[in-house]
C-alpha cells in the first residue's frame, strides 16, 4: 500500500483521511455509424441486427476510422481546453471477455487525440476515442452479475463510438463527483456530441477511489467501482466505497488494488477481478488503421460548431442580468433550467419582476419539485412560471400562495391567475380583516407575543404561522410581521 493511507498493521481514524477520487466517464458519441465499419447505431432494436464482418471481427474484416467520431473527440477537447494531438494512433487493447469478439478493443494509449485541460476546477487528464463493447444480459436465477446461469450478448452495441474522459484525481467527496458529472453531462449536451442519456448507457462512469492521511501528496490504494449509469447511483456506490477502506484501515488491514461492483438494490460492493495495469492490456500499435493526423481544415470545423459553454453562458447571465454568481451558475450548469429561464423571460416577465427573482424561482423552487425528470415531461410552462413570478413582485399572491400555484402547474400544468382565481389564492391586503387575524393570533400565542415584545425576534414564529394558517398563505408575510410589531409596540 501507499505511503499515504498506510499499510496493514496500522490502526488508522476515519477522521485522519480524505478520499482522493478520479473519474472515467465513457460517452456513446452521437454518429449514425459503429467507430470503424458502416452499421447503423440503434437503441431498443432486436438484438444482433445491426452486426458486420468488421464489428463482428470476423477474419480478413478490415477497420475504417468514423471521421465524424474524431470531429466530436475534437470538440470536446476544444471544451475543455484540451491540447489537441497534431497526430494519434490507434491500439489494440487485448483481454478477453465475451463481449469483444475480437479478442482485442481498438482504443487509443500513449498518443490520445486530446491531452490536459480542465472543466471547472477539476482537471482532465485525457481524452482518447475508441469503441463500445457489446452487450452482456445476464439470466438465470438472480439475474444478477454473479451467480447467474447464463449470459447473452447483444452485438449491436459493440463498436459504437466512445469518447473516455479520463480526470485526474481531483475530486474529495461522492457529492463533489455527482455534481461535476452533471455539469460535464451538460456541456456534453451543449456540444451536441452525445445524447448524454445515462439510462440508456450513452454516459458510464468509473470512479477510482483511494484514502490517505488528510494533508498527505501520497496517494493510497486505489480501486475501481464499474459502471455507473445515474449520479444518485454514482454517489453511493463511492459513499459506500470511502467507508469501506475507512473500516478496512479502522482495522489495521490493507486496501486491496481491484475492481470492485456496487450493487444499489443492497448497497454491497463485490470484487469482479483484480485491478490490471497498463501491461496486463499487452497494448501495441493497430496495424490496420492509419495515424490520425489533424490539419488546420479539421479543427476549423470543429471550432466552427462550438455553442456556447456552461462557463461561458454562467458569465453572461451575470453580466447582462445581474443575476448572482450562485444563480447564474446554478442555471448555466444544468441547461434545461438555463433554458427555462430564458424562455420565461421571453415570454415577458412583469419588468417590476427582477430577473434575480424569477431565477431564484426557476432554480430553487421549479428545480426543487422537477428533480432530474426531464424537461419534455415538465407540465409547466415558461410563460405560466414568468406570470406566477409577476403575480408574485406586483404582490397579487404571497410567497406561500405561489409555491401552493406552483405545486399545481408541475403537477398538472395550466395558468396562473386562473388557478388563483379558483383556489382564492388573492392575497391579502393590509387592512382590517388582515388586522383582526394578527390580533387573535396574538391573542392565541400569549407567549411568544411577550417574548417578541421582550426582544426575542425568533418567537414571532408561531404567531407568523397562526396567521398564515387562518388565511390559506394569502397573507403577505412582510405585512403580517410588521402588523404583529405594530400592535406590540415593538
Amino acid at each position: 500500500m501507499a505511503g499515504g493511507a498506510r499499510g496493514r498493521g496500522t490502526v488508522v481514524n476515519a477522521a485522519e483521511l480524505e478520499p482522493v477520487i478520479g473519474l472515467e466517464i465513457h460517452v456513446q458519441l452521437a454518429t449514425v455509424t459503429k467507430m470503424f465499419c458502416g452499421c447503423r447505431l440503434s437503441f431498443g432494436d432486436p438484438p444482433n441486427t445491426h452486426t458486420c464482418p468488421v464489428c463482428l471481427g470476423l477474419p480478413g474484416a478490415l477497420p475504417v476510422a468514423n471521421a465524424r467520431a474524431v470531429h466530436f473527440g475534437l470538440m470536446i477537447g476544444l471544451a475543455l481546453g484540451s491540447e489537441l494531438a497534431p497526430r494519434s494512433i490507434f491500439h489494440r487493447k487485448n483481454y478477453f471477455y465475451p463481449d469483444l469478439p475480437k479478442g482485442y478493443q481498438i482504443s487509443q494509449y500513449d498518443e490520445p487525440l486530446c491531452r490536459g485541460g480542465a472543466l471547472g476546477e477539476v482537471r482532465v487528464h485525457r481524452v482518447h476515442l475508441e469503441e463500445d463493447a457489446a452487450k452482456l444480459i445476464h439470466v438465470g436465477a438472480s439475474g444478477r452479475i454473479h451467480g447467474s446461469a447464463a449470459s447473452i450478448v447483444d452485438f449491436n452495441r459493440g463498436g459504437t463510438p466512445l469518447a473516455e474522459i479520463v480526470t485526474e484525481p481531483d475530486l474529495r467527496s461522492a457529492e463533489q463527483c455527482g455534481a461535476w458529472l452533471r455539469l460535464l453531462r451538460t456541456t456534453l449536451r451543449q456540444l451536441g456530441v452525445s445524447d448524454v442519456n445515462m439510462e440508456e448507457g450513452s454516459l458510464r462512469c468509473d470512479a477510482n477511489i483511494s484514502v490517505r492521511a488528510a494533508g498527505s501528496e501520497q496517494l493510497g490504494t486505489k480501486t475501481e467501482l464499474k459502471n455507473m449509469n445515474s449520479f444518485r447511483f454514482l454517489e453511493r456506490g463511492i459513499k459506500a466505497e470511502i467507508s469501506r477502506q475507512e473500516e478496512l484501515l479502522a482495522k489495521g488491514q490493507a486496501v486491496v488494488q481491484e475492481t470492485l461492483h456496487f450493487d444499489p438494490h443492497s448497497g454491497s460492493i463485490t470484487s469482479l477481478r483484480s485491478k490490471e495495469e497498463a501491461h496486463d492490456y499487452r497494448y501495441f500499435p493497430e496495424p490496420d488503421l492509419l495515424p490520425v493526423a489533424i490539419d488546420e481544415r479539421m479543427l476549423a470545423a470543429a471550432r466552427a460548431e462550438m455553442p456556447e459553454l456552461p462557463a461561458d453562458r454562467a458569465e453572461r447571465l451575470q453580466r447582462t442580468l445581474e443575476l448572482s454568481a450562485e444563480s447564474a451558475r446554478q442555471l448555466a450548469f444544468r441547461a434545461e433550467l438555463a433554458d427555462f429561464f430564458e424562455a420565461a423571460l421571453a415570454a415577458g416577465a412583469d419588468p417590476a419582476a427582477p430577473p434575480q427573482l424569477l431565477a431564484n424561482w426557476v432554480t430553487i423552487e421549479l428545480a426543487g419539485r422537477v428533480g432530474d425528470e426531464d424537461p419534455g415531461g415538465w407540465r409547466v410552462t415558461p410563460a405560466a412560471l414568468a406570470g406566477l413570478v409577476a403575480m408574485l413582485a406586483g404582490k397579487r399572491v404571497s410567497v406561500g400562495a405561489a409555491r401552493q400555484v406552483l405545486d399545481r402547474l408541475v403537477a398538472e400544468g395550466g395558468e396562473p391567475a386562473a388557478i388563483v382565481e379558483q383556489q382564492g389564492l388573492v392575497a391579502m391586503d393590509g387592512g382590517g380583516e388582515l388586522a383582526a387575524i394578527v390580533a387573535a393570533a396574538l391573542a392565541a400565542n400569549p407567549d411568544a407575543a411577550e417574548r417578541v415584545r421582550e426582544g426575542n425576534a425568533r418567537a414571532i414564529g408561531p404567531i407568523v404561522g397562526h396567521v398564515m394558517r387562518e388565511t390559506k398563505g394569502r397573507a403577505d408575510g412582510s405585512e403580517v410581521a410588521r402588523l404583529i410589531n405594530e400592535q406590540l409596540g415593538v
